[in-house]
């Protein structure tokens, strides 16, 4: 019974890692309709967010690829630092402390606290509403070589805020992109970029500890729902870029309300509890 349901929560998590609904939101609240009704824990949802993340690397390999070269070769001078791609693996980077600071200053409270379901419902609701009015009100004219170092720092703590499940790691960058102008498949290609350093950071040290800490799940067991995570990842990503160039994301928000709003009525009649 663990091992399958470490698989259904291995294909959620690949479900919607990439689209703006929070995938650790939805691992905290089917767990509690799995037969042993129970959180499956940040390390399991950490460590399976490295199979989801391995899906972008394979997907986004050739940009990587260029990135990591020309970021190297203008680190060494041989070619100039305005090149496009080596600047994108400095906005990588910079983008990237905001989570990697707020992270360690609240790990206490994202393994514990911030994983009620009050608090993911709240989430859930009041940042589907924020990505609507982002999505409506954005000018949706920059593009990602528009991209400067002071909009890579925001980039990067609206992507600290999923540390908080509810929010969404691709929700809330895609939002904040929105807001300062970016297109829809700009915003959507640089957080799935800027996630790669905290997504890797964060499951790899969740591994380490979970060698000497089990969690919920065995090791086998996450590692078999990562392997799903990943499989299924792909063919999210790639819908998800197609659907975004054509479509708003009016349906996302509207799901994201619904189901903060029926979590919220299931804790009210006691069905589900916060912890």
């Amino acid at each position: 019974m663990q091992l399958l349901e470490a698989i259904v929560l291995g294909l959620v998590q690949g479900l919607t890692e990439f689209l703006p609904v929070s995938s650790s939101a939805h691992l905290r609240i089917l767990g509690e309709f799995l037969p042993t009704a129970q959180d499956p824990g940040a390390a399991f949802t950490a460590i399976t967010q490295i199979g989801t993340e391995a899906a972008v690397v394979v997907f986004f390999w050739r940009d990587i690829v260029r990135i990591i070269k020309n970021w190297f070769l203008a680190l060494a001078g041989r070619i100039p630092r305005s090149d496009p791609d080596a600047r994108m693996g400095w906005l990588i980077i910079v983008g990237s402390i905001p989570i990697v600071v707020l992270g360690l200053l609240f790990q206490d409270q994202i393994e514990t606290t911030f994983r009620s379901l009050w608090i993911i419902a709240a989430m859930l609701i009041f940042f589907g509403v924020l990505l609507g009015i982002a999505d409506h009100v954005g000018a949706k004219k920059r593009k990602l070589k528009d991209l400067t170092v002071g909009h890579g720092v925001v980039y990067g703590f609206a992507q600290s805020l999923a540390l908080i499940p509810g929010v969404s790691r691709s929700g809330g960058t895609i939002t904040a992109g929105l807001f300062m102008g970016y297109e829809r498949a700009a915003a959507a290609r640089y957080a799935f970029l800027l996630a790669i350093p905290a997504v890797f950071g964060s499951g790899f040290y969740q591994l380490f500890k979970s060698w000497d800490e089990p969690g919920v799940f065995s090791l086998g067991e996450t590692a078999l729902a990562t392997v799903v995570a990943f499989v299924v990842a792909l063919a999210v990503i790639a819908f998800f870029m197609r659907w975004i160039s054509q479509h708003s994301f009016l349906p996302f928000v509207v799901y994201r309300v619904a189901l903060g709003t029926v979590v919220i009525v299931l804790l009210s009649l006691g069905v589900i509890d916060a912890y």
